[in-house]
């Protein structure tokens, strides 16, 4: 049976936070240990999860808080 889609309304700033740093998403990947794949996939909002230790490193190496990554976007 195959996984129903399910649709969230969680919006990623990681671009806005890229550019204002003027860093690129290879470097972010590496200094936060993360795939380049994997942080693209979030880049673009189609990450399903994320770790909380992924979070955290994204928060230290970005200088920021979760709220200035994440936002919620009402349905």
């Amino acid at each position: 049976m195959p996984e129903e889609k399910q649709e969230h309304s969680i919006e990623v700033h990681l671009d806005r936070l890229l550019q204002e740093r003027g860093m690129t998403l290879a470097e972010l990947a590496e200094r936060v240990g993360v795939t380049h794949v994997n942080l693209s996939i979030l880049k673009n909002g189609r990450a399903r999860a994320m770790r909380f230790s992924t979070l955290t490193r994204l928060c230290e190496v970005l200088e920021c808080q979760p709220g200035d990554l994440l936002s919620h976007r009402p349905r």
